[in-house]
């Protein structure tokens, strides 16, 4: 996989949090992910196609959305509810656009689905492509977070 389709992602993600919910979140080691097993409770993922086929995945633990889904509707809610669904999947939708803008800078054009949102335990993602899988796990006060980046090669 083009390492410089990983980079756009990962400072989309910073920014949109930052600024649709006032969430400072600081990412961690990107590892090479191997399995389909979900880090977290409620994820939404988006198919891109263009350039190269691939996809970008979002997984929050239970804590860490509720505390963003507060920030963004200035509302606290207690439980992963469909309100919280919709959430994931804008926030899989801003961050894909704010990296295919960044990514079609640079010379490359990319366009997404709609994306879809799983929730439950052990629940797997399924990335729209055969190559790698680079997750960046992140941190925030309230919980975790990961986001997975899938190209072809």
């Amino acid at each position: 996989m083009n390492v410089e389709f990983v980079n756009p992602f990962l400072r989309a993600t910073l920014r949109v949090l930052k600024t649709m919910a006032s969430v400072e979140a600081r990412p961690g080691k990107p590892f090479l992910k191997k399995d389909g097993g979900a880090h977290g409770d409620v994820s939404g993922i988006i198919g891109i196609t263009g350039t190269t086929n691939g996809s970008m995945s979002l997984s929050f633990s239970r804590n860490c959305i509720l505390k963003i889904v507060a920030g963004m509707l200035g509302e606290e809610i207690a439980e992963i509810t469909d309100d919280i669904k919709d959430a994931v999947g804008e926030l899989t939708n801003m961050i894909s656009g704010a990296a295919r803008n960044e990514l079609g800078n640079a010379g490359y054009g990319f366009r997404t689905s709609i994306p879809i949102v799983v929730s439950g335990p052990r629940h797997t993602i399924k990335h729209q492509c055969n190559g790698q899988t680079i997750a960046i796990p992140f941190n925030t006060e309230s919980g975790t977070f990961l986001v997975e980046v899938s190209f072809e090669e």
